[in-house]
C-alpha cells in the first residue's frame, strides 16, 4: 500500500527560469529539501546551467542558478545531470560539463548543511572533481552516492564512449558502468574500479545502489529492454558480470532507495524497448532483495515525458522529484 501525501511542482509554468529542464536530483538538507536540475534552451545547448531550489515549510524557493553564470570557468558550455548528496554535515552538488557526453568533466560545489539567515546555502566555488580527467567524467552520474556500512562512500558512475572510439570500446560496449570509491569524506581522492563486465551487445549506464546483508548491489539502465544488475561482496571494489532482471527499462534514467526494513523502492518507466516511451512513471517495491518488484502506484500515466526520477527516504516518506514534460520539475512525497 502506498499513499501520496503531497505533490506539485518546484516552480510554476509561468515562472519557469528556462524554456526546458531535465534530470532533477533531491537531498535532505537544512531542515528541508534541496532539488537541483539542468535547464536552458534545450538539452546540450551552451546556455544550459544547473539550477537549485529549497523546500521548507511547504514552499519551494525561487530557483537559483548554480553554474554557467558570469565569471564561471564553464560558462557557455552545456551542463548536465546534477547529483545532490548530503553527508557528514555537508551538501555536495556534482554535475557534468561538456560540449558532448564523451567529453564530460565532473565539477563539484559544497556547502555546510546549515543555511544562512536568508535561507540560502553558502556553496563553494566549483572545482573539477578529478583534475585533468579526460575519460568522460568521474564520480556520480545521474544517481546519488551511497555511504556503506564500513564508512566508504561509493559513487555510481558510467562512461559513454563515442562510437568511433574503437580502442576504448574494444571488446565491449560504448556504454559501460564503473564505480568510484571516495577514500576521504570530502571526495578529494577517488579510487576507480574496473568496468563492470557485460556481454558485448549490452549497453549499460547510470547505476543506482543499495546495500544489504549480502553485500552491495546496483541496478543499471540498459539499451536492451530491461534493467541489469551487478553485485559486490567486497564493499564495491569488484563486481560480478552484469545480468538481466525481469524489470522492464526503456533506456531511460531511474532511481531507487532502500528502506530501513530492507525493502527497495524503485521509480522508473517500466517500459521495454530501446528509447521506449517515458510514461508511465511508476513506483515499484521489492521485498526480496531486488529479485522482483511489485507495482505500488503510477505517479504519471498521461502521454508525454515523465522521466529521470530521483528518490530518497526521509522522515518516514519517499521524497521524489522528476522531469515533467521537459517543462517543469515535479515532486511527490509518498508513504509506503
Amino acid at each position: 500500500m502506498a499513499e501520496i501525501i503531497e505533490r506539485g511542482f518546484v516552480f510554476n509554468y509561468d515562472r519557469r527560469p528556462t524554456p526546458s529542464c531535465h534530470a532533477s536530483t533531491v537531498c535532505a538538507a537544512g531542515g528541508g529539501y534541496l532539488c537541483a536540475w539542468f535547464g536552458g534552451t534545450r538539452e546540450s545547448a551552451p546556455d544550459v546551467g544547473i539550477w537549485l531550489s529549497r523546500y521548507r515549510d511547504g514552499v519551494w524557493s525561487v530557483p537559483r542558478l548554480m553554474s554557467g553564470d558570469e565569471g564561471d570557468a564553464t560558462r557557455d558550455i552545456a551542463h548536465w545531470n546534477p547529483v545532490l548528496f548530503a553527508d557528514g554535515g555537508k551538501v555536495y552538488l556534482f554535475y557534468k560539463v561538456g560540449v558532448t557526453i564523451p567529453g564530460w568533466k565532473t565539477c563539484l560545489r559544497t556547502a555546510p548543511d546549515c543555511p544562512s539567515p536568508d535561507g540560502e546555502f553558502d556553496f563553494s566555488p566549483e572545482r573539477e572533481l578529478v583534475p585533468g580527467d579526460n575519460d568522460g567524467g568521474r564520480g556520480p552520474v545521474k544517481n546519488k552516492p551511497l555511504r556503506l556500512r564500513d564508512g566508504t562512500i561509493l559513487c555510481p558512475a558510467s562512461r559513454e564512449y563515442a562510437k568511433e572510439d574503437a580502442e576504448a570500446t574494444a571488446g565491449g560496449s560504448p556504454w559501460r558502468v564503473f564505480f568510484d570509491l571516495a577514500l576521504r569524506g570530502d571526495f578529494s581522492a577517488l579510487e576507480r574500479t574496473e568496468f563492470v563486465a557485460a556481454p558485448p551487445d549490452v549497453r549499460l549506464i547510470q547505476p543506482s545502489l543499495w546495500e544489504d546483508g549480502g553485500g552491495v548491489h546496483a541496478l543499471m539502465r540498459s539499451a536492451n529492454g530491461c534493467l541489469y544488475r551487478t553485485d559486490s561482496s567486497d564493499g564495491g571494489r569488484s563486481w560480478c558480470t552484469a545480468y538481466p532482471t525481469d524489470m522492464p527499462n526503456n533506456n531511460s534514467g531511474f532511481d531507487l532507495c532502500a528502506l530501513p526494513d530492507g525493502r527497495i523502492c524503485l521509480i522508473s518507466n517500466p517500459v521495454r524497448g530501446n528509447w521506449g516511451k517515458r510514461t508511465p512513471l511508476t513506483l515499484s517495491l521489492s521485498a526480496d532483495g531486488g529479485k522482483s518488484f511489485e507495482k505500488l502506484l503510477d505517479l504519471e500515466t498521461e502521454d508525454g515525458e515523465f522521466s529521470y526520477p530521483s528518490v530518497i527516504y526521509e522522515d518516514g516518506l519517499l521524497r521524489i522529484v522528476y522531469t515533467h514534460r521537459r517543462e517543469r520539475i515535479a515532486y511527490a512525497f509518498v508513504r509506503v
